[in-house]
């Protein structure tokens, strides 16, 4: 895997997930789940190690019942 800079804009972006997800009532287990994606990857975003894609914005989004800008 290809080791890549992790921005600002990476962190607040995994900040404001983890904010939204707890506000939700939602564990990264729970999140995970509803996603179809790993509780590691879950983790990931919110520390800013990885970058979601649209799709994966959007399935996010839908399992915590909010618009994808709530996520920014």
């Amino acid at each position: 895997m290809e080791d890549r800079k992790v921005t600002n804009k990476d962190l607040k972006f995994g900040k404001r997930l983890q904010r939204v997800r707890k506000s939700a009532g939602f564990t990264q287990e729970k999140l995970a789940e509803g996603t179809r994606l790993s509780t590691t990857f879950i983790g990931l975003l919110e520390i800013g190690q990885r970058r979601p894609s649209m799709k994966t914005l959007q399935k996010i989004a839908s399992t915590l019942k909010v618009d994808v800008k709530d996520l920014f």
